[in-house]
């Protein structure tokens, strides 16, 4: 009988059943007090063992009463603030270190008791109010405290810092047959039929796997990117979800090298490297130019740092932003911002501009304007029209090798 459940406990855990079946729901279920607050003076081992007695007597006493009653459902409510009660006396965070390092992962514990999350190891909830977990700082793979010792994984940052690339062939399957038709990370028996248990396919390996290490997380795969220029979201394990998301952000996609045929199908990359073209040559002006470092131009592209590198590497986001057309939105007006310091509002940079030396009209040039050209030998900048039409050489480059010509190549004679 319930009483019985009662005698193992102190009197102010449970309350009176002489107060109506409302009240004691009520109070039973941690409303009528702060449980959750650190409890006041010392407590004893005796008090933690009368806990535990009383929560396996109320585990006892579920299990005898009958399904779904309301004296059932009461002693589930104990049951739970037994077990809340417990963990405050125990305090794990006196038991569990704060850092663990496992496997290359660094593993912090986490304060949140309030968030639900799922261990990447068992699959199961992590219930924060009462059990103990930990994410990794590099990959935020999650688990229990006593899952840890079961991982087998790697952190797959560590595989991002030493081979920072992707697969980029399309979904490269190689059969349950060749995988000896075990999961390939935790070597589970899988098949497609589901016995013993069911092959999850990843679309970015090609490799199945059980549906512990798949839960059928959606990614973009950047080898359709790639080749296709496809952005559907596919199927991936929980692996190669934390690789491509630790991933999206890296410059490491070369597409003229990987696919250059890219840009004759799509307009919007013509039009990014353009922008990213244009904002390399104003470089050289700003880290020249006091003004623009004080106004620290370049930041604007700090989480874009390769655009001011090179004009060829891309990111799988800078992709994703692109076909979507945030990219070229954001990317046109950093560019109209730095025109603009250049062209109007600097003294300094304007002073750095060009004069057509073929037809000496027009306004000042620069190297980013549309209508010129810049010879590759000696950078000067001319009207395009005027470049192409005249068939002499570069005014600027037949004045330095005249220059050449015309100096001394002997040494003068001893005593002259």
């Amino acid at each position: 009988t319930s009483s019985v459940c009662e005698k193992q406990v102190k009197p102010e855990l449970f309350h009176s059943e002489a107060k109506t079946q409302s009240t004691d729901r009520a109070m039973d279920l941690g409303l009528a007090e702060d449980h959750f607050s650190r409890p006041v003076g010392s407590f004893v081992a005796s008090d933690i063992e009368q806990l535990k007695q009383a929560i396996e007597e109320c585990k006892r006493l579920i299990l005898e009463l009958p399904e779904h009653s309301e004296r059932q459902k009461d002693t589930v409510a104990k049951l739970i603030h037994l077990r809340l009660k417990l963990q405050e006396l125990k305090d794990p965070e006196e038991d569990e270190p704060n850092l663990r390092v496992l496997l290359e992962h660094r593993f912090s514990k986490e304060k949140s008791k309030s968030v639900k999350q799922t261990c990447d190891k068992c699959s199961a909830i992590i219930w924060g109010l009462i059990q103990t977990w930990y994410t990794c700082t590099g990959c935020y793979y999650r688990c229990h405290s006593k899952c840890m010792n079961l991982i087998t994984k790697p952190c797959v940052r560590s595989k991002v810092s030493h081979q920072s690339e992707y697969e980029l062939n399309i979904c490269p399957e190689i059969g349950l047959d060749k995988q000896d038709y075990r999961c390939a990370e935790c070597r589970t028996p899988i098949s497609l039929r589901g016995v013993p248990s069911e092959a999850r396919q990843c679309d970015y390996t090609g490799q199945y796997y059980c549906s512990s290490c798949h839960w059928n997380d959606s990614a973009v795969i950047p080898a359709r990117v790639i080749h296709n220029w496809e952005f559907e979201p596919h199927k991936v394990c929980r692996s190669s979800m934390r690789y491509l998301t630790l991933m999206i952000s890296r410059p490491v996609l070369k597409l003229r090298e990987i696919n250059p045929l890219l840009f004759n199908f799509v307009e919007e990359l013509v039009e990014i490297r353009k922008l990213r073209q244009d904002i390399l040559l104003m470089k050289p002006y700003f880290i020249t130019c006091k003004e623009a470092m004080e106004a620290r131009l370049l930041l604007q592209l700090q989480d874009r740092q390769h655009f001011v590198e090179n004009d060829d590497m891309y990111s799988l986001q800078d992709l994703i932003d692109i076909s979507s057309g945030r990219l070229s939105c954001s990317l046109t007006e950093i560019h109209t911002t730095f025109a603009k310091h250049i062209k109007l509002d600097c003294e300094r940079c304007q002073a750095k501009g060009f004069v057509c030396e073929l037809c000496k009209e027009g306004d000042v040039l620069f190297p980013f304007d549309s209508h010129t050209s810049v010879c590759h030998d000696c950078s000067a900048v001319f009207h395009r029209d005027c470049y192409y039409d005249n068939s002499t050489t570069c005014p600027r480059c037949a004045r330095m090798t005249e220059r050449k010509h015309d100096a001394p190549n002997d040494s003068p004679e001893p005593g002259s």
